[in-house]
């Protein structure tokens, strides 16, 4: 089918990477905040109010996770054996998952062109409610389309859904660091020419190639070669804008070296594409081989039993399985998900994980402050944030699936040991040694990162992957809550009371050190509660989620 060269899940891997980066302008509020705040009459009380329904929208995606489960169709890829090619049916043309990138990019240009024309001057200016209600849209249009792009491809390759999410996930991550670099670029450093930017560049893109985002017929082959294809073009991104951020903060570019370096990042970007065009050539030859595969295995007897084999256990014993034993594979929605103690327990371990992190970065101009770090040290640490970020991301899926495949080792033991080195970092940062700056915060960073991709992987292996999305997204809301109970309630209000009443500042080991022995204390005991987790779910990825593993390996 020619269509299928331009439509298959690789292209769609290619295409959720594109509306990935393009979508993550609530990372980049720094830019347009300042004239936000002149050309509204905000102080800074108000303008820090309308920061917060930002977080709040790009992080409450409970509704977009609904639209998906309600207008994408459903078919479970782990109990598919079929050849990869066309939708499952006419009716990802009519609804699918489209829809919902459809309505984020809706959302997006609604929410940040209102703000546009506000900062403008071509509307008056709005009261805090509204501002706030079109802050809240426009970041809320980015859950929407990361909510898409991550379970369409974790349906799409459910042999690897660590490595697939951390992909995603990890060029969220990115967002910011790309638009920013366009920023430089086109914008001649106008906030009000970006604002418009951020408006228009991420729908163009979604209403592009949305239509190839798409739900697809898999079958169980090792296709890790080509993801390890798409994994490498994102590390050699992140190299190149490191090194791009790292010049920038120690030279002034001119105009020529900013479009030079652009059209750069651009072909990387471009990469993706070409990847998935090889991998889709490879794999259509494997088609007809696959089919015989498939006829030959269906003339077995209906009658035989298919039996696995459970990994070795400690003391080397290899126990038989048969189908009539293992667990069953429950697709819970959200309300069966809640009663459960396991999504408590990946809740209250994201309190810890994303809000602690999101506390330390929040506060991290006011911590190189306090210890005497420079301007420039402090800004150099907060570029390089979303790279760590995106380590955490993209190494926590890769790592995780490397894991799994060779050692047998449950997801949850490596969101445990995550945990771990979060503590290590908070305690780090709260010593104050000269230099802790390079190195707490790239702990907590990478570990922050790393939760983002295993708890949506975690989430659909333990409740499935039929409603994922909602569940994943009400796991998520624990980021805000975390952030506020963390960052506001701990370190703000230590903060303040070791201030100086006069000009509200603080300077010295002490600004910090107890808040940060406090999220070292939260982490430790998220800790022990994804240890529990891990206990407790132990014997379910033995029987089922390993299993399947092998099962696809072996076909």
């Amino acid at each position: 089918m020619e269509w299928s060269w331009v439509a298959n899940r690789w292209t769609g891997v290619a295409a959720s990477i594109w509306i990935q980066w393009s979508c993550g302008a609530s990372y980049t509020f720094s830019i347009y905040s300042p004239i936000l705040k002149s050309t509204q009459g905000y102080d800074q009380s108000t303008l820090d109010t309308v920061s917060v329904f930002k977080d709040i929208g790009a992080n409450f995606g409970i509704l977009s996770g609904l639209l998906y489960s309600a207008v994408s169709p459903y078919n479970n890829p782990r109990r598919e054996n079929d050849i990869q090619g066309s939708p499952k049916s006419k009716w990802t043309w009519l609804g699918g998952p489209w829809v919902v990138i459809a309505a984020g990019a809706i959302q997006c240009f609604i929410g940040f062109m209102f703000i546009w024309a506000s900062v403008a001057g071509l509307i008056d200016p709005p009261s805090l409610p509204v501002m706030c209600f079109f802050a809240w849209l426009g970041s809320n249009g980015q859950t929407f389309l990361n909510t898409t792009n991550v379970v369409t491809s974790l349906r799409n390759f459910p042999q690897y859904s660590g490595t697939i999410v951390g992909i995603m996930k990890g060029f969220l991550g990115l967002s910011g660091a790309i638009l920013i670099q366009l920023y430089h670029t086109f914008c001649d450093r106008d906030p009000t020419t970006y604002l418009l930017m951020i408006a228009c560049l991420p729908t163009f893109i979604c209403i592009l190639l949305m239509l190839l985002v798409r739900i697809y017929e898999v079958y169980n082959g090792d296709y890790k070669e080509h993801l390890n294809g798409f994994s490498l073009v994102t590390v050699i991104i992140v190299a190149y804008l490191m090194f791009i951020i790292i010049l920038q903060n120690f030279f002034v570019f001119p105009s020529w070296a900013h479009i030079f370096t652009f059209i750069i990042l651009m072909v990387l970007l471009a990469l993706p594409f070409g990847i998935a065009i090889k991998a889709h050539s490879e794999e259509s030859y494997q088609v007809v081989q696959t089919c015989k595969l498939d006829s030959t295995s269906s003339s077995s007897p209906s009658g035989d039993k298919v039996e696995y084999q459970e990994l070795p256990s400690d003391a080397g014993e290899v126990q038989v399985i048969s189908d009539d034993m293992l667990p069953p594979e429950e697709e819970m929605n959200l309300l069966q998900a809640m009663c459960t103690v396991e999504f408590w327990m990946l809740f209250v371990t994201m309190i810890s994980g994303l809000g602690s992190g999101l506390a330390t970065i929040n506060n991290m101009s006011q911590i190189g402050e306090s210890l005497g770090y420079s301007i420039k040290e402090i800004n150099n640490l907060v570029s390089l944030w979303s790279m760590w970020n995106f380590l955490g991301r993209f190494g926590g899926g890769y790592v995780s699936d490397y894991i799994m495949h060779r050692k047998g080792w449950p997801r949850p033991l490596f969101m445990t040991a995550t945990l771990g080195i979060m503590i290590l970092g908070h305690v780090i940062i709260a010593s104050g040694f000269r230099g802790n700056l390079y190195l707490g915060p790239v702990l907590v960073g990478i570990c922050y990162g790393a939760n983002w991709s295993l708890m949506p992987t975690i989430t659909s292996e333990i409740f499935g992957v039929k409603h994922m999305g909602t569940i994943f997204n009400t796991i998520a809301a624990a980021s805000p809550l975390g952030s506020y109970i963390l960052s506001v309630r701990v370190v703000g209000y230590i903060y303040d009371k070791e201030a100086n009443k006069e000009d509200n500042s603080c300077f010295g080991n002490h600004c910090f050190m107890s808040s940060f022995f406090i999220l070292a204390g939260v982490a430790f005991l998220a800790f022990l509660v994804c240890l529990v987790l891990y206990f407790r779910t132990q014997r379910f990825y033995k029987l089922v989620v390993l299993r399947r593993l092998k099962q696809s390996v072996r076909y």
